[in-house]
């Protein structure tokens, strides 16, 4: 009992925000309506006090706070969004103009993980005979989250050519060159991946989208020129996020990876704490446990393990969210391994995406059933994409079923980054040298950090 009342004390500075949760007449405490997002809240909010039944006002509204909830992360105003979205739609005639409120609910069950209902909804407003191609790029988002990647692609071709006739090339490239560029890198091109992003966010700057939209931009190419090793350009592409927004928690987080990859261990956890005291997400504080730990500060690793568990459990849709995350941290600590494989299944009805399987497969390991984990680990390679921790996990399992394809994985795990995981890199590489001593050494050796 004393433990979880320490880690509730932990929890209070970085849960500031939830603290006040926004309410239909007001959406932060007074004196915190800094932001722009923020006023135009406000704004609307007293507009559809007067005009109650302008369903674009409220269409409107329900975008915003939808925004809001990508900038806060608190989950609050999710809820805000669908209820007002809910009245749009009960407001709006049942023609073309319906494709906006559609559209933008369909974002706000893409933000909670519905992936089944923004589908729906996104074909819905391509049913009403608009063009909207925010219609086609979230069925694609939709179709590329649940796993379905064939549909995804017709989805985002679909749109590309709707976008070469109805907009102008630099809409078009801010809308599809990030999602092109993401199913690019799970097919295994990550070059390709790392141009298309950059293209992307070279619309995003013409186009003055909103700072975290070009952050988050910014944040998907530090994540790819990560996982190739390059540690230079992630880390400029990880303070490009934090500059085009100083609250983006992802980019301080993917700041904090590099400098933990280049063992400069004090600035990536003060990087992890600033990201964590902006939105406590659950994989961050494992990665800064996991920090802690390859220093040898056990008791604040643990402090940072335990944090995991009680951001997981603070709500039903934190619950939801964090699925694939809380099995992947009990499956690396060996806890809680009946309920990780719970939750991993649980996943698996919603999405059965290569990363879902990863999970699955790791969990499956960690609990003994090799054979189940390697058949759920072919699911995961399908696409041969060059993600070191799949590579990783799909090479000990290989390993401990004797399979001579696990050298060949662990090879191609540190090849492609062998900077991949702070604690993960290292058994990599042990577990090379015990499997053939005579090829051994380091493969990181032949690698300076960059």
């Amino acid at each position: 009992m004393a433990k979880w009342a320490s880690i509730a004390l932990i929890v209070c500075s970085t849960l500031a925000w939830s603290q006040s949760a926004p309410s239909s007449s007001a959406v932060a405490p007074t004196g915190a309506l800094t932001s722009g997002t923020d006023r135009q809240i406000m704004a609307l909010q007293n507009h559809v006090k007067q005009v109650p039944g302008d369903y674009a006002g409220y269409d409107q509204l329900g975008a915003a706070f939808f925004q809001k909830a990508r900038e806060t992360g608190d989950i609050e105003y999710f809820n805000l969004a669908e209820q007002t979205l809910n009245r749009s739609l009960q407001l709006v005639p049942q023609d073309f103009r319906a494709a906006e409120p559609l559209v933008h609910m369909a974002s706000v069950y893409m933000g909670e993980h519905r992936f089944s209902e923004a589908l729906s909804y996104s074909q819905k407003a391509m049913a009403v005979g608009a063009g909207s191609l925010a219609a086609f790029a979230i069925e694609g988002d939709a179709y590329t989250d649940m796993g379905e990647y064939e549909q995804a692609a017709a989805a985002y071709s679909t749109l590309e050519k709707l976008g070469q006739a109805t907009s102008s090339p630099l809409a078009l490239s801010y809308m599809l060159d990030s999602r092109i560029a993401y199913l690019s890198f799970l097919n295994g091109d990550s070059a390709k991946a790392i141009q298309l992003m950059n293209r992307a966010i070279a619309a995003g700057r013409q186009s003055n989208v909103p700072r975290e939209n070009l952050a988050w931009l910014y944040f998907e190419t530090g994540e790819r020129y990560f996982q190739t090793g390059d540690l230079a350009n992630a880390d400029l592409a990880y303070r490009a996020g934090i500059a085009a927004d100083p609250n983006h928690y992802r980019s301080l987080a993917g700041l904090a990876k590099v400098r933990a990859a280049q063992q400069q261990w004090e600035a990536s956890i003060e990087l992890y704490q600033q990201s964590l005291a902006i939105i406590p997400f659950p994989a961050y504080a494992a990665e800064l446990g996991d920090v802690y730990k390859r220093i040898g500060k056990l008791a604040e690793a643990q402090q940072q393990y335990d944090l995991v568990e009680y951001i997981g459990h603070l709500s039903k849709l934190n619950q939801v969210l964090a699925n694939r995350e809380l099995a992947l941290f009990y499956a690396d600590h060996e806890i809680k391994l009946p309920e990780a494989l719970q939750l991993a299944r649980k996943e698996l009805e919603v999405r059965h995406d290569i990363y879902t399987w990863d999970t699955l497969a790791w969990v499956l390991f960690k609990s003994g059933q090799l054979q189940q984990a390697a058949d759920a680990m072919q699911k995961a390679l399908q696409l041969h994409t060059n993600d070191s921790l799949l590579l990783f996990h799909a090479g000990m399992i290989y390993q401990r079923l004797g399979d001579h394809i696990a050298e060949d994985l662990l090879k191609r795990t540190l090849t492609t980054n062998p900077y991949f995981h702070v604690l993960y890199a290292d058994v990599a590489n042990q577990t090379l040298e015990n499997i053939a001593p005579s090829k051994g050494g380091d493969l990181r050796s032949n690698n300076a950090h960059r």
